[in-house]
């Protein structure tokens, strides 16, 4: 794929923060999971449970000097799910030190919106920021890759697969070597540490939903600019 092509087809990124983090990210950017543990300086055994473990519910980090920040949840990705479609031998551990080394976008509305109106996501305000994709190319793009699967989820339609879909460290491919029909994920290692300057909107939204009706997407709040 040439940029050109990924520009023409993709206009804008969205990325699903923690609801109250937009003040943390403004300062220090849109940061790993990774980045953010050496920020906060946190190291040894006390690292590698948010780092390399799977995290079944969202944890807070602390520094002195420093507002805490939240690492987000993966409970759409617990290690026995993980186990049953990795390839290349690798391991769950491996798999979460590798993710929390990236920062994730949503590479349409839609796929944004389902993943609001997810089941441990629904009901909840979320911060949403809408990032110019030509602008976060032009200064990551050494850095970005792209998948064609949520790679962060081993949910799957049991009536078509019987097991999540596999995944390796090749389902992320830089621009240039990808070749697949669409795109789901845009991918940034290390993170965006100048999010401000590439950020379209930033706004609080909320998935009204019960059960597996269709959700109401509500907008409580423009938080930026």
């Amino acid at each position: 794929m040439r940029i050109e092509e990924l520009l023409a087809s993709c206009q804008y990124l969205y990325h699903m923060a923690e609801d109250g983090s937009w003040s943390n990210i403004k300062k220090y950017g849109l940061l790993s999971t990774s980045a953010l543990l050496t920020l906060y300086k946190i190291t040894g055994s006390e690292r590698k449970q948010y780092e390399s473990e799977w995290r079944s519910q969202r944890m807070l980090i602390s520094c002195d000097g420093m507002e805490d920040a939240c690492l987000r949840d993966q409970i759409p990705m617990p290690p026995g799910e993980l186990k049953k479609c990795l390839l290349g031998g690798i391991e769950p551990s491996e798999w979460y030190e590798f993710i929390n080394k990236r920062i994730f976008f949503w590479t349409t509305k839609t796929s944004l919106e389902i993943f609001l109106a997810a089941k441990e996501y629904k009901n909840k305000p979320q911060t949403v920021i809408k990032a110019n994709t030509e602008l976060l190319i032009d200064k990551y793009s050494d850095l970005v890759t792209l998948s064609s699967i949520n790679s962060g989820s081993t949910y799957y339609d049991t009536r078509k697969y019987t097991k999540p879909q596999n995944r390796g460290l090749d389902t992320f491919k830089k621009i240039e070597n990808y070749h697949a029909p669409w795109i789901t994920e845009l991918v940034v290692e290390n993170g965006v540490p100048d999010i401000v300057d590439i950020t379209v909107s930033v706004e609080r939204l909320i998935a009204h939903r019960i059960n597996y009706e269709k959700a109401n997407f509500e907008r409580l709040e423009h938080i930026w600019p």
